[in-house]
């Protein structure tokens, strides 16, 4: 996983612990849904970008943040997938 410094935080950016799935699923919608961001936020985060032009990517908080978004986004996957 690569790490940044930026401002004495670390920031992390997932895409390469993401890239088995990244063109499978629509980073906008789980964006809205599971974080109230604008899907260019999140595609920002995921490409290590503040959105301004500067170095960023995600914080301690927005990597849990997101790490339940996926885990329930899974489960309703599962869900689906059991029902057929």
């Amino acid at each position: 996983m690569e790490t940044t410094q930026t401002r004495n935080t670390i920031r992390r950016t997932l895409v390469a612990e993401l890239d088995p799935i990244v063109s499978d699923i629509t980073w906008g919608n789980i964006s809205r849904k599971y974080m109230g961001k604008s899907p260019s936020w999140i595609y920002n985060k995921l490409r290590g970008s503040d959105g301004n032009g500067g170095a960023g990517g995600f914080s301690p908080e927005e990597t849990e943040q997101l790490r339940l978004a996926l885990l329930e986004f899974a489960a309703t996957i599962r869900q689906t997938a059991e029902r057929l």
